[in-house]
């Protein structure tokens, strides 16, 4: 994992700004703050959020009015995101979002307190039943964005620059739970999608990082780099199902 010194340093000085606050405003509550995602790895685009959990013993009003204007200039300033879990309920967050607890456990930084997934495992069995429940509300979620705004090319770029996230996190989960070698979220699509050896998606891997970095496709572009989506997913979903299977 890359060290925070790696990352931009206008980005990595609105983080140290914001573990301060955080330490500041909750005080002894706070349990752990953890980096996690592109930025925990090194590979911080310019479009990129910058990540943040933060796990806390309790969630005081006081404490957490202390923390409003440090969380909004973050945001503002490098798109940070932060979650606010309490230690009671780590295990339950990991069981109900395994998809992306799976992806904060495989890229993150602790940058303050201890690692709070240093005992914790995602079960296989809830991998499985949320990536299929993720990648089913991925299909249903673009089906509906594409009647309501194929009309309009700026806009169904955007939805798609919204997909590739979560597109990417369920490749990586994927093939964890498949026992292959762990990748980065990117590099897990790029190999999922060099596996089916399908010619309609041959050019989806660039047409979604152009649509991650540029909020934009060329022209009549993206209503077939949606259809493409659509159908690397139903691969996806296909190969998770697999997995249940004796």
């Amino acid at each position: 994992m890359a060290s925070i010194e790696e990352i931009p340093t206008h980005v990595q000085q609105a983080i140290n700004t914001f573990v301060e606050a955080a330490k500041q405003a909750f005080e002894s509550e706070l349990s752990a703050i953890v980096l996690y995602g592109s930025a925990a790895e090194g590979r911080l685009r310019a479009t990129s959020d910058v990540n943040m959990l933060l796990v806390l013993k309790r969630f005081d009003q006081a404490q957490a009015d202390r923390m409003r204007e440090p969380m909004r200039l973050a945001h503002a300033a490098v798109q940070m995101n932060a979650m606010f879990v309490l230690e009671t309920e780590i295990q339950a967050a990991m069981e109900a979002f395994a998809v992306k607890f799976a992806d904060i456990h495989a890229r993150h930084q602790v940058l303050y307190g201890n690692d709070p997934f240093t005992h914790l495992r995602t079960a296989k069995a809830d991998v499985v039943r949320r990536l299929k429940q993720v990648l089913l509300n991925l299909q249903l979620r673009l089906r509906e964005r594409y009647i309501l705004t194929s009309l309009r090319e700026e806009q169904l770029a955007l939805v798609i620059a919204d997909t590739v996230g979560p597109l990417r996190a369920s490749a990586a989960s994927l093939r964890q739970i498949e026992g292959q070698s762990p990748l980065p979220p990117k590099q897990a699509l790029e190999s999922i999608v060099q596996e089916l050896q399908d010619p309609l998606l041959n050019d989806l891997l660039h047409d979604l990082s152009t649509a991650r970095e540029e909020s934009q496709l060329a022209p009549g572009k993206a209503g077939s780099t949606l259809m493409n989506i659509l159908r690397l997913i139903q691969h996806l979903r296909q190969r998770t199902e697999r997995l249940d299977q004796p």
